[in-house]
């Protein structure tokens, strides 16, 4: 792995068998320690591409694909030492090696849900890049407006290219997890070739037909208004 270096040319505490904090900034404050355990480059969008369950190597890849194997080893092994991630091998008739986030690893998403609100009301935010079906899916349990969820209970299908995810609408919490086939006799069901074609639907609150009808919509069509009708984007920042 290649080591990092920290400001003053040394080595990086990772590999030199000190803890991380304190490698890069010197600082006690926690968000400081965050960094020096996220900030390295796609960190945090392997950690996010883990959150719905635990990944393939090629698959993170193939989510990732401006990400090199060989700086994927390198993230996969600092999160490792980090205790963030743990390697594991799925059982037959997989019988992959996988990557996953632990307990500690997962109390990231409300982390991931408050940068995510947070960055979308940047007037810089560009909608219109690459989406991967796993950001769509966290972004959708982050946009989500609890109290429109009153007495709503609902299974949701959402089919994004060769991804499915099953989710499951209850007391305002939409639970999603990832699928190998899709889901039989959901309450809606949600088609797309990219997670891209969700956004004008969900948050830009145009039909499927004004959206270029490439969301397919299954499902009663007062219910599938009413659903949609949950996620609100925040407000754009001013000044």
């Amino acid at each position: 792995m290649k080591l990092q270096k920290d400001t003053k040319g040394s080595e990086s505490a990772v590999s030199s068998g000190e803890g991380p904090h304190g490698r890069w900034y010197g600082d006690a404050c926690g968000a400081a320690f965050a960094m020096e355990l996220l900030g390295e480059r796609w960190s945090l969008l392997i950690v996010r591409e883990m959150m719905l369950g635990a990944r393939r190597f090629s698959e993170l890849r193939q989510a990732l694909p401006n990400l090199s194997a060989k700086v994927l080893t390198e993230r996969l092994e600092t999160l490792q030492a980090n205790g963030i991630v743990a390697r594991s091998f799925r059982k037959p008739p997989i019988s992959a090696q996988v990557y996953g986030l632990t307990d500690w690893g997962r109390a990231l998403e409300p982390v991931l849900q408050e940068l995510g609100r947070w960055a979308v009301r940047s007037p810089m935010h560009d909608h219109t890049l690459p989406l991967t079906p796993v950001a769509l899916m966290l972004s959708m349990r982050t946009m989500i407006v609890p109290a429109r969820a009153s007495g709503l209970e609902l299974w949701i299908a959402f089919d994004i290219g060769e991804q499915h995810f099953a989710g499951r609408l209850r007391e305002g919490d939409l639970a999603i997890h990832p699928i190998g086939e899709g889901m039989t006799s959901p309450d809606l069901r949600f088609t797309a070739p990219a997670a891209s074609d969700f956004l004008p639907v969900f948050y830009g609150k145009r039909s499927a037909a004004e959206a270029g009808g490439r969301l397919k919509i299954d499902g009663d069509p007062a219910m599938v208004q009413r659903f949609i009708d949950l996620f609100a984007l925040p407000p754009k920042c001013e000044g």
